[in-house]
């Protein structure tokens, strides 16, 4: 899960630009902390309780509860529930374009791709289980690799579409001062995260208060300011510990750790080991 403000991770391929994540047997409280991505996300509780937050949306799903996350909405989602099994769908809106430029491109997907249309955040009536069924399809069709899954994922999200109109879950999107304000703090975040980055330096960029932003943190994307810093940090020195041979000390320097002491216990406490210990498991032969 590691997901930043921006999530650079790609989504399936430039053949295929879909991709379906299953999260499930999780065994612990979790949460995947605030970022946003240029697809379109669809999440889909199939069992427990999970928390959702689109835009500073608070919501509580359970199985069967579906929600909606627009291209470059900030969101987050997290659950103390062990037994969660949800599953996260990710497509551009392009996959549903068409080349001609009739009504149906012109009235509603360029403005979809736009953001002149956006799509309510959670589905609520009868027309929800119409629409968990052509979900359950999609992801039938693309865990079994359909020889033809391109196709007929193409045509079943064109029918969740259509569906999505017929319940009228499109809108105007709101003034949007709030998101631009909340992107802005975490871009300002991700820009220094391996630096010394303090409460201070946030309070100066964007003249507010220190507890005005500790509380802000708290209240909008759950977790403390603190916690969002170490988890970039731990994002970053994980890629290193992955992908270079540089030293652990070094690696903790690099990532915006004060100390190789702070940074191994750290990693520890988020990671279950230690820094050694995981970048081994990265070097282990595949049998």
């Amino acid at each position: 899960m590691n997901l930043e403000l921006k999530e650079n991770r790609p989504h399936g391929t430039k053949e295929y630009p879909y991709d379906q994540y299953h999260m499930h047997h999780i065994g612990h409280r979790f949460q995947v902390p605030v970022h946003w991505h240029e697809e379109m996300e669809i999440i889909y509780i199939k069992q427990g309780q999970l928390q959702v937050t689109v835009n500073g949306q608070n919501f509580s799903g359970e199985s069967g509860s579906i929600y909606l996350v627009n291209p470059r909405e900030l969101h987050l989602m997290g659950s103390s529930d062990v037994s969660v099994d949800y599953y996260t769908l990710l497509f551009p809106l392009e996959l549903l374009s068409f080349q001609t430029m009739d009504e149906l491109e012109t009235g509603l997907m360029q403005p979809l791709r736009s953001g002149q249309w956006m799509f309510r955040h959670e589905l609520t009536d009868d027309k929800a289980h119409t629409f968990s069924s052509l979900l359950e399809a999609v992801i039938e069709v693309n865990r079994r690799n359909h020889p033809w899954k391109q196709l007929r994922t193409r045509v079943l999200l064109l029918q969740l579409l259509e569906t999505l109109i017929e319940k009228n879950a499109l809108l105007r999107p709101a003034a949007g001062f709030q998101n631009r304000m909340q992107k802005e703090m975490l871009a300002f975040i991700q820009a220094h995260y391996t630096e010394k980055i303090t409460l201070g330096m946030l309070s100066g960029q964007f003249h507010l208060s220190e507890k005005y932003i500790s509380h802000y943190f708290k209240e909008h994307f759950h977790l403390t300011f603190s916690n969002y810093v170490n988890h970039l940090r731990l994002t970053h020195a994980k890629r290193l510990l992955e992908f270079t041979d540089l030293p652990v000390t070094e690696i903790a320097l690099r990532s915006g750790f004060p100390s190789v002491s702070y940074f191994i216990r750290t990693f520890k406490g988020s990671c279950g080991i230690s820094p050694l210990k995981y970048r081994k498991s990265f070097d282990a032969p595949i049998h």
